[in-house]
């Protein structure tokens, strides 16, 4: 072939590959940047200032009730903002103290203090004390966090009723509910339109809060769903409201890392969050990436970076999935894994859980434990693309070809969600 034809075939393949790549990349830094490098985070900023207003209000054995509860609030909002947990438990201790001490609308400050444990995976707990609360005043509110419980408790059926007992197409609490419940469902088309609806609500109250929580989760949902570029979009709109939202900013690493394959803009990215928010997932996320960049030395930094935040006493149970997959996955410890996925299936025994437990026991080579459980408690229980792979891969231990072939297709199409070294493992069932 003459030199100039190779040019020219050359120069056409560069720009198809032009093309495909303008076509498949979403994110572009200049949308984003100014929410990376600003120092000034006024969400937190306006929070610690109104935290000082009230506790200034709090002094020993006070009975300021308002005080104690608008200070708890504030403190859940720091941690919302910081990831900080000390945050979630000074808000616990207000919160008690609220309870014990309120002799009117009590009911309130028992369901303000089940939301709080429902954040520490403290599920039965939270039940219990919610439950409390609807003794005091079986109305909407108490039915929507006992809805909540519920659903982390796996006690499927009784979510369900709660959530019929407050149906209401006009109500943003009962949608973004409605939402979670066709989740679970798997009927994504359901909880998309349900999230949207409640997203006009939100934006017609102006409410910054159901605003955020609206963008994020159909962020979220969005990606599941593989639009994409309506993710991007919503993670966009909830910086623009609050530009400090962690979440919103690990949501486009997410894009960048796995639908781009740009692992060093969701470095990049994860890099500027993790100086201003502190949680310990955020470590196994740089681990996956610099793992699928293939650099041993950076996952095992960022492992033992993980490893390090979670010895914190305060955490309790909120990470028991991500430390028993780190231990059977990374260092083979099967039976210390198997402890903690025992110690979450207590704790809360949905189809998840048992999940974790049937996946380390295929993992440690009991292949027939690991099928009986899962088909008794995962198999058509659950819609999750991760507990699909492992079921996937269960049933290509117990040699169930069919069984395997199935879900091979459906995990394909999860490619997005699970990200590109889950993929890898995907393509090789």
């Amino acid at each position: 072939m003459k030199i100039s034809n190779i040019i020219c075939v050359l120069m056409i393949g560069l720009i198809i590959t032009s093309c495909n790549r303008e076509k498949s990349d979403i994110i572009n830094p200049k949308d984003y940047n100014v929410y990376l490098d600003t120092n000034e985070n006024t969400t937190l900023q306006n929070s610690n200032l109104r935290l000082q207003f009230w506790n200034k209000k709090i002094k020993e054995d006070s009975l300021q009730i308002m005080a104690m509860a608008n200070a708890a609030q504030e403190y859940s909002l720091l941690f919302r903002v910081n990831g900080d947990i000390s945050n979630v438990k000074k808000a616990e201790q207000l919160l008690t103290k609220t309870v014990d001490i309120a002799a009117i609308k009590k009911e309130g400050y028992l369901l303000t203090l089940a939301q709080n444990y429902i954040s520490q995976h403290r599920f039965k707990e939270a039940k219990n004390i919610a439950f409390g609360a609807y003794v005091l005043n079986p109305d909407i509110s108490a039915k929507m966090v006992l809805f909540d419980v519920s659903m982390e408790l796996g006690e499927y059926q009784k979510a369900e009723e709660y959530l019929n007992e407050i149906a209401d197409q006009n109500n943003y609490n009962f949608l973004i509910r409605l939402a979670k419940w066709n989740d679970y469902k798997g009927n994504l088309d359901a909880t998309i339109r349900n999230m949207e609806k409640a997203k006009i609500i939100a934006e017609q109250s102006k409410k910054v809060g159901l605003m955020l929580w609206s963008y994020t989760n159909l962020a979220d949902y969005y990606g599941h769903a593989g639009r994409i570029q309506d993710s991007y979009e919503h993670y966009l709109k909830a910086l623009q409201i609050d530009p400090s939202n962690a979440y919103a900013k690990k949501g486009i690493a997410w894009i960048a890392y796995s639908h781009e394959k740009n692992s060093e803009e969701a470095l990049r990215i994860i890099n500027k969050v993790l100086k201003t928010y502190q949680s310990p997932d955020y470590f196994l996320f740089k681990a996956e990436i610099v793992g699928f960049q293939d650099n041993k030395k950076a996952k095992r930094t960022n492992i033992e970076g993980y490893l390090e935040s979670v010895k914190d006493k305060r955490y309790g149970e909120m990470y028991n999935v991500h430390n028993a997959l780190l231990l059977a996955e990374e260092y083979q410890d099967y039976d210390k894994a198997l402890q903690i996925a025992e110690k979450e299936i207590a704790n809360r025994p949905t189809p998840q859980s048992y999940d974790l437990k049937a996946y380390i026991l295929n993992l440690k080579g009991s292949y027939k434990e690991a099928l009986h459980i899962a088909n008794t408690y995962v198999v058509d229980q659950t819609f999750e693309p991760t507990a699909h792979l492992h079921m996937a891969q269960i049933f290509k231990s117990n040699e169930l070809a069919e069984r395997v072939t199935g879900l091979k297709e459906e995990l394909l199409e999860s490619a997005y969600e699970l990200g590109p070294v889950t993929y890898q493992e995907i393509k090789s069932l």
